[in-house]
């Protein structure tokens, strides 16, 4: 019972590692608000918590409109007094280089991985700053290290978040708040499976091909994320502040023979 008596706010928590986290966390003793665009995902999640005894809640809320999170934020403190863990999972993917990248697409990714990580961030922080407390995860990606083809407009966004990440933990650190970045390697999503469908012409030849990036052999599940997020979001990782944790299968720092 790592998070017990804990609130957690999950971005993004319908689907993916949102969902993977958003079940764990209730496992380890968390009121888990569940955050998501899409309110059938959202509610399948909390269904799924609910019924294994666990203790969560259902908010649909576009994250890149400030006075949707304004409302959310103050409907989470309302039903519960505090907000003890963010969770800034919610992003999206953009495929293609610099010149490939429509102004749309750009300001979408954008839209979405940055200006949804400020926003829950500058409403929930003056509650942390007023508890004198609190943890914010950022998701960012291993791709903020590394170089990989035609993702422009995602590592773009995921470098921001890690430097927004430092930048925050030196102006929160005074009211004792961490904030720190996870750096994922491929994981297998619901969103990569479209991905791979819709990219290659063989799914298991495309598996393969982006199994290969990794030292592992393999791709990471969100279960392996959601595990990461946990050590995080609970004391253990008391001593942590504006780090980057990579679970990416050994992509960022190793290279095969």
């Amino acid at each position: 019972m790592r998070l017990k008596n804990k609130v957690v706010l999950i971005t993004g928590g319908g689907s993916g590692i949102g969902k993977a986290t958003s079940i764990l966390f209730a496992k380890e003793g968390a009121h888990v608000i569940v955050n998501d665009l899409s309110s059938e995902k959202g509610n399948e999640t909390v269904k799924e918590i609910t019924d294994s005894g666990g203790n969560a809640a259902f908010i649909q809320t576009d994250v890149t409109k400030g006075n949707e999170v304004e409302q959310m934020v103050h409907e989470v403190i309302n039903q519960t007094g505090r907000i003890d863990v963010l969770f800034n999972n919610a992003g999206i993917s953009g495929v293609g280089a610099v010149h490939e990248t429509s102004e749309e697409l750009w300001d979408q990714v954008v839209n979405v991985n940055i200006k949804g990580v400020f926003l829950p961030c500058k409403f929930v922080l003056p509650y942390m700053m007023q508890q004198q407390g609190g943890t914010i995860i950022n998701m960012s990606s291993c791709i903020a290290e590394i170089g990989l083809a035609s993702r422009a407009s995602y590592s773009a966004t995921k470098g921001a978040i890690l430097s927004l990440s430092k930048s925050m933990q030196v102006d929160y650190a005074p009211y004792n708040i961490r904030v720190n970045a996870l750096l994922p390697g491929t994981i297998l999503t619901p969103f990569v499976e479209n991905y791979l469908k819709n990219s290659y012409k063989d799914y298991e030849e495309g598996l393969n091909s982006i199994k290969s990036r990794q030292l592992s052999g393999d791709l990471g599940r969100p279960e392996d994320v959601a595990k990461a997020a946990l050590f995080l979001a609970s004391d253990e990782s008391k001593f942590m502040m504006g780090s980057p944790l990579y679970v990416d299968g050994g992509v960022t720092f190793g290279k095969m023979a």
